[in-house]
């Protein structure tokens, strides 16, 4: 019986003061510990603009009128990336002017002549004949390049969408067309296949300008 009345005063025995303490001290230790906040760090447009392929050197990053870092003014990644895009469209198109445009003053099916410089060769053949080819091939590369824009009725990051910028899930340039398989698989091969169409089309932006100048001045066929 007096094991049994001990055992029974221990089992409902109040608890002892130093537990109650002790679980006092870790709900209050609980309750007053900080809550970590996660800051997430500004963007930084020029490092941004730093990472993407086509810089090298001697010049490095080039940005002189301050396209990426524009003071106190915000520059988006989505702004950066409409940037970009804007300059390998007209790189590319620069490339085929560059070999174009001396071919067709030897051989062009829309022009009127092959004698007279390119410069000027458009404006001596009907126009029923030359803008509606030129124009509907602009066309479907427009249409195509519409879809890589952001949505003007969108949200990005809560705010809206800034008129003229890119998706940012879209990769430069690509238009979803490798007939021939060109693209490498491996990331660094790839960035290295852009910095060489970059440089290549900027190289071919400054020789059509040459061209037309030069036309323009003289006058003549260049060969």
């Amino acid at each position: 019986m007096l094991s049994i009345a001990a055992a029974s005063s221990t089992s409902f025995a109040a608890p002892s003061a130093m537990a109650v303490r002790s679980t006092r001290t870790n709900v209050m230790m609980q309750e007053a510990a900080p809550v970590e906040e996660v800051v997430i760090p500004p963007f930084d447009s020029k490092k941004f603009a730093e990472s993407l392929p086509g810089i090298t050197g001697p010049l490095g990053f080039f940005d002189p009128l301050g396209f990426c870092t524009s003071g106190d003014e915000k520059v988006s990644e989505a702004k950066i990336r409409f940037y970009r895009e804007v300059e390998l469209k007209h790189a590319r198109v620069a490339m085929l002017a560059a070999v174009g445009f001396p071919l067709a003053e030897q051989f062009h099916p829309l022009f009127a002549t092959d004698d007279a410089p390119s410069f000027m060769a458009f404006q001596q053949t009907p126009l029923q004949t030359f803008w509606p080819v030129v124009v509907g091939v602009i066309a479907i590369a427009e249409v195509f390049s519409v879809f890589t824009f952001q949505n003007p009725a969108s949200y990005v990051n809560g705010e809206p969408a800034e008129p003229w910028t890119m998706r940012l899930d879209h990769q430069a340039g690509d238009l979803g067309f490798d007939p021939m398989g060109l693209k490498p698989t491996d990331p660094k091969e790839f960035a290295e296949m852009q910095t060489k169409e970059l440089n290549n089309g900027r190289l071919a932006m400054i020789a059509i300008a040459g061209m037309v100048v030069q036309e323009g001045i003289t006058g003549a066929k260049l060969f």
